[in-house]
């Protein structure tokens, strides 16, 4: 049997006092294990994120932390005083939050970000740090790495922010990772990316993963075992394979009813279609938005990343035309290059 890295025993988080007082997390228990990954699941608002910030002790100041421990090995972190449980976050248990948008500070470049963990709980030189930030870029599937330790979050796609916050995660090596909803943002493919790069993570590293999310798919994808959260307590609690193939607690089983099959999908025929008209409203032509690469002293442009690169799309009066695309495809870009809200290399933009 593998060893219980983290055991949660009777957790109770509370907001309010007194007559007032609503237990956000009320009295729930489970352990995780060396090297497994634990899923919360549930509806938002159920308690998932406030388990997990309950576990790192980083509550807003209204909530409060009623009854209950969590033991990280024989540790009962819930006595530890403040300065050795900042020890533990990010050494011993990293997480990776929910929005890297917000998440990560607008002012500080990549590297920066990954070296405040280093600087932490590492004794590294700062060109071992360098080196470190690079190699932990380079884990997480960012390109030219070297280049880009020094570019700062709006400069990334909203895949690869959340790729430097999972390196932020691991820069200390952590035996725990929190993941709390890291894909809700990211679309299919990238999330998908995301979800097997965890993965690899996981196995190279041995580390336990607590994986928050309300996606069954993900859940399944993830899970060695899951736990269904509602209203702020465990109903269910085991084995993926078990859970779905013999789901028991009715929420559970209104969790799997609302999985939409072929036959619940829109049909044809419920609203009127509008009326196409044969003049274009908007024409768009060879829309080119390129970004020039600068290296040296003198910062010579030596290459372009080719935003967007040749678009040519009509919109007739009424009629709608979606863009797909995974993250960093260009389809913001073309966007803001439409209208005008940065600058185009080259191209047409007509409007009626």
């Amino acid at each position: 049997m593998s060893e219980k890295l983290v055991q949660i025993k009777n957790l109770v988080t509370s907001i309010g006092a007194g007559e007032r007082k609503t237990h956000i997390v009320n009295n729930i228990s489970f352990d995780i294990k060396r090297g497994e990954t634990f899923v919360l699941l549930g509806e938002s608002g159920s308690g998932k994120s406030i388990t997990a910030l309950s576990i790192m002790r980083l509550l807003p100041t209204a909530i409060k932390i009623t009854s209950g421990e969590v033991l990280l090995g024989n540790k009962n972190l819930f006595k530890l005083p403040e300065n050795k449980m900042r020890k533990i976050r990010g050494a011993n248990i990293g997480m990776i939050f929910q929005e890297p948008q917000t998440s990560l500070n607008p002012v500080l470049t990549a590297g920066q970000q990954i070296s405040e963990t280093l600087n932490q709980h590492k004794n590294l030189t700062k060109n071992e740090c360098i080196t470190r930030c690079i190699e932990l870029l380079t884990a997480v599937g960012i390109p030219e790495p070297t280049r880009r330790i020094n570019e700062y979050p709006h400069q990334f796609s909203g895949g690869m922010k959340q790729r430097i916050m999972i390196a932020i995660a691991l820069a200390g090596d952590p035996d725990l990772l929190i993941a709390d909803e890291p894909t809700t943002a990211l679309d299919v493919t990238i999330q998908a990316q995301v979800l097997e790069l965890l993965k690899k993570l996981q196995k190279d590293t041995g580390m336990s993963i607590l994986f928050i999310t309300h996606d069954l798919g993900v859940a399944s994808k993830m899970g060695d075992r899951i736990a269904v959260m509602k209203d702020g307590e465990i109903v269910e609690s085991k084995n993926k394979n078990d859970l779905f193939s013999n789901p028991e607690h009715p929420y559970t089983l209104k969790l799997f009813s609302a999985i939409p099959s072929w036959e619940k999908r829109m049909k044809e025929g419920g609203i009127d279609a509008t009326k196409r008209h044969d003049s274009a409203l908007l024409k768009v032509e060879n829309l080119k938005v390129h970004y020039p690469i600068k290296k040296g002293f003198f910062k010579r442009t030596v290459g372009h990343v080719k935003a967007v690169d040749g678009v040519t799309i009509d919109l007739h009066a009424g009629e709608t035309v979606a863009v797909v695309g995974e993250s960093g495809s260009g389809k913001t870009t073309m966007g803001k290059g439409i209208l005008n809200l940065l600058d185009i290399t080259s191209g047409d933009i007509r409007y009626q």
